[in-house]
């Protein structure tokens, strides 16, 4: 079994137009967040940020990483960390919610 991983590991290629599909996507999602910030959204402009930095995050994760054909120890540490994050998330609102 571990022989067909490392095989499925060694044959793993993502071609460059994909790389720069994804490159592109960043760029755009960055242009977004900076256009967002700019703009008065009220209570929303917090939530929309963060939800712009996870998507960002998970492209960068999913593609760059390559997460899809690592050992499965990896992937329990990314869910560690999501959920990390999704603390971290909670307490920016609590904490920006009783300002």
């Amino acid at each position: 079994m571990s022989n067909y991983n490392n095989e499925e590991k060694k044959n793993h290629v993502i071609d460059y137009g994909t790389y720069i599909f994804v490159w592109l996507g960043l760029l755009a999602l960055t242009s977004l967040t900076v256009t967002v910030a700019g703009i008065h959204l009220g209570n929303y402009t917090l939530i929309v940020g963060l939800l712009i930095a996870l998507t960002k995050a998970s492209l960068v994760i999913a593609i760059f990483m390559h997460i899809k054909v690592e050992d499965p120890i990896f992937k329990v540490f990314i869910g560690i960390v999501l959920l990390t994050l999704l603390a971290i998330f909670i307490l920016t609102f609590i904490d920006y919610s009783f300002r």
